[in-house]
Parts: C-alpha cells; sequence; structure tokens
C-alpha cells in the first residue's frame, strides 16, 4: 500500500508538487489539478508523477448530481464527466464522488437519500456518466457516507451490481461506514466485511478515525489516526491484502502538524505489521 495525503502548500510546478511529496514521504497523492488543466500542465505532471513513481489516487469530483435543482443537477454532472476524464487521461487509480444529495446541503443528510427510489436515480446517474466518458485506465467510484448510499456494504454490493459497469470501482473509507454504536464498537468485522466482499474493486482508501462522545444524543466524532477507535491494525492489515500499490490517503486535517502525527501513528502499525507504507 502507498501512505499519501493533501499538499497544503502551495507550489507553481509539478516538479514542487513532487518535492512537497517526497518531503512527507509519501508515494501516494490526491490529483493537485481541477479538470481544464492545460494540456501541457497535464503532461508535464504525468511525467513528474511517473519520473518520482508517485500514485495519483484519486481525482475529486465532489458535488451531487442527484440536486433537485436541475442547474445544480446539470453542473455536477458535467462536473463529474469532466472529473472522470481527467482521471482517465493522467492515469489516476479512480474518479472518486459521493452519491449525492437531493436536498441541501449537497452532501446531505436529506429525508429522501435513503430510499428506493434514490437508489435507482444513483444507478442511472453514475452508469450515465461512465457511458459518457468511456474510461480506459481509471474507474468512477463512490466514497461511502453515513447517511447515504452507500452506507454499508450490503449497500456498496448492491450498487456495485445494479451499475454494472467494469469502470465502476470501489472507494473504501471505513469512517464514513460508521453510523452507530453498534457500528463503531463492531468496527473489526466491518473492516474484513468490506474487503471480503470488494476487496478486488477497491480502487483507492481513505485513513481517517472515529470516536463516540459521550452524551445522550449518539455523536460520532472524526478525529486524527491514533486520537479514535478505528481497528487501524485491522485496516492495514487488510488494505495489505489488496494489489501492493494501492493508495490509503489522509485527510480532513488543519495542517501539516496534524498530518505528520497522523504519518507517525499509521506508519507505527504498518511497521508493527511487517508493513510498507
Amino acid at each position: 500500500m502507498r501512505l499519501g495525503g493533501p499538499i497544503l502548500e502551495k507550489f507553481e510546478t509539478p516538479d514542487k508538487w513532487i518535492q512537497a511529496i517526497s518531503a512527507r514521504g509519501y508515494r501516494a497523492s490526491f490529483c493537485p489539478i481541477q479538470p481544464g488543466a492545460p494540456t501541457d500542465v497535464i503532461r508535464e505532471l504525468i511525467a513528474a508523477a511517473n519520473k518520482a513513481d508517485i500514485v495519483i489516487a484519486e481525482v475529486g469530483a465532489w458535488s451531487s448530481p442527484l440536486s433537485s435543482d436541475s442547474a445544480t443537477r446539470v453542473a455536477a454532472l458535467k462536473k463529474c464527466k469532466d472529473s472522470l476524464a481527467l482521471a482517465d487521461e493522467i492515469g489516476a487509480r479512480c474518479c472518486v464522488n459521493i452519491a449525492g444529495s437531493r436536498g441541501e446541503p449537497w452532501h446531505g443528510p436529506f429525508a429522501t437519500d435513503l430510499t428506493k427510489e434514490t437508489f435507482e436515480i444513483i444507478v442511472e446517474t453514475v452508469q450515465e456518466i461512465i457511458d459518457d466518458v468511456a474510461p480506459i485506465r481509471t474507474c468512477y467510484a463512490l466514497e461511502s457516507m453515513p447517511w447515504m448510499y452507500p452506507d454499508s456494504t450490503e449497500s456498496y454490493l448492491a450498487l456495485f451490481k445494479a451499475i454494472d459497469r467494469p469502470n465502476f470501482g470501489v472507494h473504501f473509507d471505513p469512517v464514513n461506514l460508521i453510523n452507530s454504536p453498534q457500528r463503531y464498537f463492531g468496527n473489526t468485522a466491518i473492516i474484513k466485511e468490506f474487503v471480503e466482499k470488494l476487496g478486488p474493486h477497491i480502487k483507492s482508501c481513505h485513513a481517517k478515525d472515529i470516536m463516540l462522545q459521550p452524551g445522550v444524543a449518539v455523536h460520532l466524532e472524526e478525529v486524527r489516526p491514533g486520537c479514535g477507535q478505528l481497528d487501524y491494525q485491522t485496516f492495514l492489515r487488510e488494505i495489505a491484502k489488496l494489489p501492493k500499490d494501492t493508495p490509503v490517503l489522509m485527510e480532513h486535517l488543519p495542517n501539516e502538524e496534524e498530518y505528520a502525527l497522523a504519518a507517525k501513528h499509521i506508519r507505527g502499525i504498518g511497521e508493527s505489521l511487517d508493513l510498507v507504507l
């Protein structure tokens, strides 16, 4: 597997981007450019990543192509298709998005997002995105979310079968599958089941952590890796069963110091398991 994370500092050239990645010991990265980037910039980025042996894990298409607002939906569909085309051009492991909410905010939660009708809309939407772009080197994938499909191994499997496209892949974010105390305390089994049933199709992973806070109302809070209760030994051990270059990307931390602490924690567990990240 290959550990990576966002580069928070600004850089002017692909070489500077590579220098920033290498300084952190990363071997994978989010795509640093957006759809519409000049052709020469894309070519320079591909060349720099190949020369430095850096895997571009994913191009984010963050938007809601399920929006009930027609203008928002049209714009989101274009963003998804353009992002998938960019991912295919640069050879990223996947283009990733959430399914999207039918209400506001675009990433939910909303009352109708976990319904049979919405499931069918997700299937049709993803099929349209993949069919219109017809990627050759990459996949379109959905990141799980606690309150919208795919919200479990079972719903991801159902979507995978219903979408029925060879260029539909799987994105693995175990923290986003934890939406109840039962899943929180049983996250070891959830990680194992997800990889067992969907492992051959996993293209990229996110590395976070989660903590159940005290109080009468259930409050699950995303925290830095090492500060929560996600079973990282099982997470890394299961990812090690996948192709050796599978990316594992940290995210959502506020500064470089936090990313350094997260990377230290993850690498420490990897070393204890004789895994190279």
